[in-house]
C-alpha cells in the first residue's frame, strides 16, 4: 500500500493549514537551492496527487516544474483522479511506489515525496529503501509519515512496540521499550526512516543523504516529515553554502529538534493587524487586543507561508 484513500475522500487537503505553510516552505528551500545551483525548475516531482494534487499546483504554479509524475494505487480512483488532474504536464501511473520507483530515470534529477498518511508499514520502509538505490545524485527525497500510537486505541507503549517490531524488523535497531512512548514515537519513527534510507544508499559510492527538513506539525493527527538532498561531498558543499537567513526552518542534523509548525487560532481581523506590523520585534505584542505571546511568536515565523482562507459563493 502506498498511500491510504481514505483520507483523501475525508480530507479537503488544500484547507489544512499546518500542511500548507510546510508546502511552502518547500518552495522557499527549492527556491533558495536554485540560486546555489541546483537546477529546481527542471526537476521532475513525483508525489501522491491522490485526487487533490495540491503539491503539483503549488510546485508548478511557484516553481515552474514542468515534469511531474502522480502515483495513486486505489484502482477505485482511477476515474477521478484521471478527471481532477490539473495540468497536461502531469502523468499519473496507477499502481504502487515500489512498483513506480524503480522506474525513474537516473538521467534526471527528482524531487520525490512519499507524503504517508499512516504510520510505518514494512511497505513503507521498502519504499524508502528503494529510493535510496534508485534516486540520482542531486534529487530531492522527503517522507511524512503519521506518528500517533499505531495501534488503534491503545497508547500502551508495549503494544506501539509490538507493531513497530512487526513492521520495521532490522530497521528498528537497539530499542527499549521507553522508545514507544507516545511522546518519543516521532523520534522513533524518524530514526526507522533514516535506517531504511541508508541500507539503501549502502551500496553506492560516495553518496550521502543529506538532511536539510524535519518538520513536527498536526492538522488533526500529528505528522512528521524529513527530507534531504541524496548527494556527495560537491552537493554537502553548496548546503553549506545555502543562504539560511529568514529560513530558521532548515534542519540539517536530524538528530536535532525538528521544526514544529504551529499555525495560532486567530480571527481575520487579527491576521490582518498582526500582518500589518510583520515582521514585528521578538517582544512585541498588540494593544489594541490580548493574544497569548506564543501566539505571536509562531505567527511572526509562519506569516510568509500561510495562506489566507475565505469563501466564494459562485
Amino acid at each position: 500500500m502506498s498511500v491510504a484513500s481514505k483520507s483523501a475522500l475525508n480530507v479537503q487537503y488544500d484547507l489544512r493549514p499546518a500542511k500548507q505553510v510546510e508546502r511552502r516552505m518547500f518552495v522557499d528551500a527549492f527556491q533558495r537551492l536554485a540560486q546555489i545551483g541546483f537546477p529546481i525548475r527542471e526537476y521532475q516531482y513525483t508525489g501522491f496527487g491522490s485526487i487533490h494534487f495540491v503539491d503539483f499546483l503549488v510546485f508548478h504554479k511557484l516553481l515552474g516544474i514542468h515534469k511531474m509524475l502522480s502515483i495513486e494505487h486505489d484502482m477505485t480512483l482511477e476515474d477521478r483522479v484521471k478527471f481532477n488532474c490539473p495540468f497536461n504536464c502531469v502523468g499519473i501511473e496507477m499502481g504502487s511506489a515500489i512498483d513506480v520507483i524503480p522506474k525513474l530515470s537516473r538521467d534526471l534529477h527528482h524531487i520525490l515525496w512519499l507524503d504517508y498518511d499512516f504510520p510505518i508499514t514494512s511497505e513503507m520502509l521498502d519504499e524508502i529503501y528503494l529510493a535510496g538505490t534508485q534516486l540520482s545524485r542531486g534529487s530531492i527525497f522527503i517522507v511524512t509519515v503519521d506518528v500517533e500510537p499505531p495501534e488503534r486505541g491503545s497508547d500502551d507503549p508495549c503494544d506501539t512496540m509490538n507493531y513497530f517490531k512487526r513492521e520495521s524488523g532490522n530497521y528498528l535497531g537497539l530499542f527499549t521499550v521507553e522508545d514507544f512512548a507516545k511522546s518519543m514515537i516521532p523520534k522513533t519513527s524518524v530514526r526507522i526512516i533514516k535506517n531504511a534510507l541508508e541500507d539503501g544508499l549502502s551500496g553506492r559510492v560516495d553518496i550521502d543523504f543529506l538532511p536539510i527538513f524535519h518538520f513536527k506539525y498536526a492538522d488533526g493527527h500529528k505528522m512528521v516529515t524529513v527530507g534531504g538532498i541524496i548527494g556527495s561531498d560537491d552537493e554537502k558543499q553548496r548546503i553549506n553554502a545555502l543562504d539560511k537567513r529568514m529560513a530558521f526552518y532548515l534542519r540539517t542534523d536530524l538528530l536535532s529538534d525538528p521544526y514544529e509548525i504551529v499555525v495560532p487560532v486567530l480571527t481575520r481581523k487579527e491576521r490582518h493587524f498582526l500582518d500589518s506590523e510583520m515582521p514585528c520585534q521578538e517582544d512585541w505584542h498588540p494593544d489594541d487586543f490580548k493574544l497569548p505571546q506564543g501566539y505571536i511568536v509562531s505567527y511572526r515565523e509562519i506569516y510568509r507561508f500561510l495562506p489566507a482562507y475565505g469563501e466564494l459563493l459562485v
